[in-house]
């Protein structure tokens, strides 16, 4: 037989009973069933519900089914919520950012989370998956800067990772800034979003992995849209591999109106929203990828791409006469004739003549060659397509013999012509970007649509240091869409597509994924069913 309840155990259990009458109590009123929100109209409760934070907001939708309706009418637009914090204390960063994006009412699709290299990034993916769920897609990258709002002030910032010179009672030093967290959420009804991964081969490079990852694009798009192609991709790749290849067949095997834009070099750790995803083990990349969603009608979600150029040519163009590959440090090493020309020339000699045509013009640019690649590219073993290309090649160095240039791929005969960073032509082409973006507002106002979001991708090399002033790469945004939520990173190469960059002596177009000393925008806007924005 167990032991009757003590006097004070029977109190505690009476007491515990009230309050529960109690709280069934309350949330009848809160339902409807005689109690003071019985009797507010849909009305009301929509404006009241629309002020949540993101967490409170989805406890109301799961009172009763009127309130879920309330909510679903209140969320029916796409949402971009970002927020960034400096905080060199990991888990309050997290805090801020979290709290600032949450601070209003959304359903997050997915999350990219941008670090500095002095934060754990396995730490801040349980944090975040912990406060946002384990079934959207979440991808944490290293870059080399993040662009946004401060979750605090509200200040927008174009902050760069490196050395931050402070005073202290007459003396200066320097440390290392790399502590800091951007934080962007989205919620884009009438897509689906999905991260995949493309695998790192463990032998010799092979193009079957590049078309396993180019299947498994195709294949989740189908499964949940009508079309085997998304309306975009987010791509970040790993700083030891070679995007290249990966670019190239991607350009084929999508349709010119599918979107790519990312960071060609960094470093990541991603969660799928489907567990089957998660691969453990080397990538090459991630992506993640938006496809229509074949089960909701919510209006249309259409991804814009501009191009902020950062170089200018200079000199003649040169043919590659003899090309060696470095394996060890990932390198060529090329001799060359002008085109038109026998003599064949050293590294140096042609440094030396590009060298004399700057020498007026600017000081100390950064070098690279554009390499017209003429290559045919097969997908998935089928019938290989010709393609034309430029590939940008940093330039190292040269001597009596070579000329030294970063990256792999290069073929005897190859037509290239030399660029450098050229803050002149930046800014010029910033104000075009300027013009571009105010055509898309223009037009949004024409057809009820609107703009709701926007990213940016900036070459490292760019920013306060290359124009003179801050904030010069985030501008078209900030100026075009005043209060416009946007979010952006420094990177190690700027990916976009689609984009043509010129047109070839023989007419053709050559196109170009990756670009150096860029800065790449993605526009997203939003066109309702009938009602305007």
């Amino acid at each position: 037989m167990e032991d009757s309840p003590s006097p004070s155990t029977s109190t505690s259990t009476s007491t515990s009973r009230q309050s529960k009458k109690a709280e069934l109590s309350d949330d009848a009123n809160v339902t409807g069933n005689g109690g003071s929100f019985g009797s507010v109209n849909e009305d009301l409760l929509q404006n009241i519900l629309a002020r949540l934070p993101a967490r409170w907001f989805a406890s109301a939708a799961c009172v009763s089914k009127s309130w879920s309706s309330v909510c679903n009418r209140i969320l029916t637009r796409p949402k971009l919520s970002s927020a960034l914090s400096l905080n060199p204390s990991l888990s309050e960063a997290v805090d801020d950012v979290l709290q600032k994006v949450l601070c209003e009412p959304i359903r997050p699709h997915f999350a990219i989370v941008n670090v500095g290299s002095g934060f754990d990034l396995e730490k801040i993916m349980h944090l975040i998956r912990k406060t946002l769920g384990c079934n959207i897609p979440v991808i944490v990258t290293v870059s080399n800067g993040i662009i946004g709002r401060d979750a605090l002030t509200s200040e927008f910032k174009e902050v760069k990772w490196g050395a931050l010179f402070s005073g202290f009672e007459g003396e200066s030093y320097a440390r290392n800034v790399n502590e800091g967290i951007l934080l962007t959420v989205g919620y884009l009804p009438g897509l689906k979003v999905e991260a995949i991964p493309l695998r790192h081969p463990t032998r010799i490079y092979s193009s079957v992995c590049v078309d396993d990852f180019i299947k498994d694009i195709k294949e989740y798009s189908a499964s949940v849209s009508n079309c085997p192609f998304p309306v975009g991709i987010i791509l970040f790749g790993e700083a030891n591999g070679d995007m290249n290849p990966v670019m190239e067949k991607l350009d084929c095997a999508m349709p010119r109106d599918t979107v790519i834009v990312g960071d060609e070099r960094g470093c990541f750790i991603y969660r799928s929203g489907n567990a089957k995803r998660n691969i453990i083990g080397s990538l090459d990349a991630i992506a993640l990828v938006f496809a229509q969603d074949r089960d909701r009608s919510s209006g249309n979600i259409k991804f814009h791409v501009a191009l902020s150029n950062g170089v200018s040519p200079v000199g003649t163009t040169y043919k590659a006469a003899s090309v060696r590959t470095s394996n060890t440090d990932c390198s060529t090493w090329l001799t060359a004739k002008r085109e038109g020309q026998q003599q064949l020339l050293d590294g140096q000699s042609i440094l030396d003549d590009i060298n004399n045509l700057l020498e007026n013009h600017i000081a100390s640019p950064d070098l690279y060659i554009g390499v017209i690649k003429n290559r045919k590219v097969s997908i998935e073993g089928g019938k290989p397509t010709p393609r034309s290309c430029i590939a940008y090649h940093g330039v190292v160095g040269g001597d009596e013999e070579y000329l030294y240039v970063d990256g792999t791929g290069m073929k005897t005969g190859d037509i290239f012509q030399f660029y450098y960073s050229d803050p002149n032509a930046a800014q010029a082409s910033v104000t075009k970007v300027h013009d571009a973006l105010k055509n898309i507002k223009l037009k949004g106002e024409g057809n009820n649509s609107c703009v709701f979001g926007g990213l940016v991708f900036a070459c490292y090399g760019r920013g306060e240091s290359f124009f003179g002033c801050h904030n010069v790469d985030s501008s078209p945004l900030l100026e075009c869409f005043p209060g416009l939520p946007v979010a952006g990173i420094f990177c190690g190469g700027e990916i976009v597509r689609p984009f043509i960059t010129m047109i070839s002596r023989e007419g053709s177009h050559v196109n170009c994924c990756l670009h150096v000393y860029s800065s790449v925008y993605l526009v997203m806007s939003y066109t309702p069913p009938s009602m305007g924005c």
